[in-house]
């Protein structure tokens, strides 16, 4: 099955976009039950017609979630396993990963995928990419943005998880303009290279692509990591989203107000906890469906994430729906004293205080009713107070969570967790 590429389908007025992404949806939802055991089955236990699906309609189908897609990995394959070019493993934030095959042809769709993305940052043949997301370990991301940066005719430059020692050699000598990361990680390069006496705003970087962590807030205005991001590298941010298991991403544009959906390669949906459809605007757990899917064809994935739809025209000119930020995980969903907040919220304040050098939070069980929230914070102040801190939480969230005191070392055991693709500031004891 050929990638779908539909030229500046996203500039088209909102009832084209409709029926176009209508008709591929359809186009999929056969593909999937014709070819992949499990939605063969599941189509003939629903008796649903797939040529009769709408996206009025597509709400009707069940959800597939990771958890099915672990135990029953086998069964969603479509193709035989000998057209199989690429396996990915998924990070694993909920549990076990899970194996995602691709097809040559699912690879094309992601390079197209990420082309069109970089094209919209304004990314193209004069940049240099500096890549700092791996490209082993089963992990997809560094694939995706390689991929994205020969499509655009950029130069891509492979440094992966280097140290910061070898990145600052690169940016020396190769002189990227672009740079891909997770924003805790570009964070810490920079601070690195101003202790080795380099300015980052002098370093000829020009764009920060981040990834793996949210960097605006509910508003779609930058977090105060974000912020500081832009001042330390004198460089524009944009922000990304994507999942192993959907191949497909959405990027901010050079308006920076959301991550645009490409409609010929995913339908989203926001649903609340009881599976409904949310009205536009509405926080809610992001279902995707990728269209075009053709190792793995996947129906209504409910991703865990949990976000937002814009359906507003964007000031760039395109009319396609745009995903705002990751608000945080639904799993992760505390209660405190009858307040329901995510991690994310706790973060984006103690990223505020400077004199937080860093932290990570635990919540623990009390009862059924409530959650115990403690931060660990290192601090660079000593004048900075765990009740100072408690206090200046609770002005903001309207929470109270328990504060200690750390080390940094104990700090960077937790962060780490054995896992080399991202930082874990989230501890669960429920």
């Amino acid at each position: 099955m050929a990638i779908t590429r539909v030229e500046n389908i996203e500039f088209c007025t909102s009832a084209e976009i409709h029926r176009i992404q209508e008709k591929y949806l359809r186009r999929h939802l056969s593909y999937a039950a014709d070819n992949s055991p499990f939605y063969r089955n599941l189509f003939r236990g629903t008796g649903i017609s797939p040529a009769a699906v709408s996206l009025d309609s597509l709400a009707s189908l069940p959800f597939t979630d990771k958890q099915l897609l672990c135990t029953r990995n086998e069964e969603f394959l479509a193709v035989p396993s000998a057209q199989i070019v690429d396996i990915v493993l998924s990070s694993g934030t909920t549990g076990t990963p899970v194996a995602i095959m691709y097809t040559e042809n699912d690879l094309q769709r992601l390079a197209y995928n990420e082309e069109v993305s970089f094209r919209s940052m304004g990314i193209g043949p004069h940049d240099r990419v500096l890549l700092t997301c791996t490209l082993d370990r089963c992990f997809i991301a560094g694939l995706a943005y390689f991929l994205g940066t020969r499509s655009v005719g950029a130069a891509a430059i492979r440094n992966g998880l280097g140290s910061v020692a070898s990145h600052r050699e690169i940016i020396e000598r190769l002189k990227p303009t672009v740079i891909v990361g997770v924003p805790s990680f570009l964070r810490k390069l920079g601070t690195f290279l101003r202790t080795e006496g380099i300015d980052p705003t002098e370093c000829g970087i020009t764009k920060l692509v981040c990834i793996g962590e949210p960097v605006r807030d509910r508003n779609m205005d930058l977090l105060t990591e974000g912020t500081q991001l832009e001042q330390l590298w004198g460089a524009r941010l944009f922000s990304t989203y994507a999942s192993s298991e959907t191949i497909t991403s959405f990027c901010e544009c050079t308006a920076r107000q959301g991550g645009h959906l490409h409609p010929e390669l995913a339908v989203i949906e926001i649903i609340d906890d009881d599976g409904t459809v949310v009205p536009t605007g509405t926080t809610g757990e992001i279902v995707v469906t990728p269209l075009g899917i053709e190792g793995m064809p996947l129906v209504r994935f409910k991703t865990g994430d949990i976000g937002f739809q814009i359906d507003a025209p964007c000031s760039c000119g395109r009319n396609s729906v745009r995903l705002g930020p990751i608000l945080g995980r639904k799993d992760q969903r505390l209660k405190v004293r009858g307040t329901t907040l995510y991690p994310n919220a706790i973060y984006a304040v103690l990223d505020s205080l400077p004199a937080v050098s860093d932290y990570y939070v635990t919540v623990s069980t009390v009862g059924n009713l409530s959650d115990t929230v403690t931060v660990s914070v290192a601090v660079q102040d000593e004048s900075c107070t765990a009740s100072k801190i408690s206090d200046y939480v609770q002005d903001r969230l309207r929470v109270r969570v328990d504060v200690t005191i750390v080390n940094q070392e104990e700090i960077t055991t937790i962060l780490s967790g054995g896992n080399p693709r991202k930082i874990n500031r989230f501890v669960d004891k429920r």
